[in-house]
């Protein structure tokens, strides 16, 4: 019997233990998503690099080969919204193209549209993984770290072209 009671409490404790790891995960998780959009820590998030950005701005290119602002930010919207798609248990369109098409260059209304769009996908990602399962955050959890960490990729090429061009405030 006094196995048996062992062998329960080793059970449950594992359980919490576990709960706590995914509990932990979720918020990890959370934050980061929360630093890549909105909330500034070690580098400038999104909502900051593409805020006060003019549509000239937007479309500027240093050449042929770089991507602008706005091609970035239609980019980032486009893989986002699949991703958020997917995790409200939707399926994305079939998407048999080439990445280069996810960056398009933006008219002054597109340019308006994409920020507000890039916006709103990040607060659903975020409200999702909030509001998730934790069996649902493990089963995620590759592909929002991968997410964050694009974001930033890109967030910091949109800053690296404010800075060059003199379009980014110091402090």
């Amino acid at each position: 019997m006094r196995t048996l009671y062992i062998v329960a409490l080793a059970f449950i404790l594992v359980s919490c233990s576990e709960k706590k790891s995914n509990e932990a995960l979720r918020q990890t998780l959370l934050q980061q998503l929360r630093n890549s959009h909105s909330e500034e820590d070690w580098f400038a998030p999104l909502h900051n690099a593409i805020s006060g950005v003019t549509v000239e701005q937007a479309s500027w290119k240093d050449s042929t080969d770089n991507h602008s602002i706005g091609q970035l930010t239609s980019h980032l919207v486009f893989w986002n919204e699949r991703v958020l798609k997917s995790f409200q248990g939707n399926t994305p369109p079939e998407f048999k193209g080439s990445n280069d098409t996810t960056f398009r260059q933006l008219n002054e209304a597109e340019w308006q549209s994409m920020q507000i769009q890039l916006d709103s996908i990040q607060r659903q990602i975020e409200q999702v993984v909030q509001d998730a399962p934790e069996e649902k955050i493990v089963e995620w959890s590759k592909t929002i770290g991968n997410l964050c960490m694009h974001n930033a990729y890109h967030g910091g090429q949109i800053v690296y072209i404010r800075k060059r061009n003199g379009w980014w405030k110091t402090h």
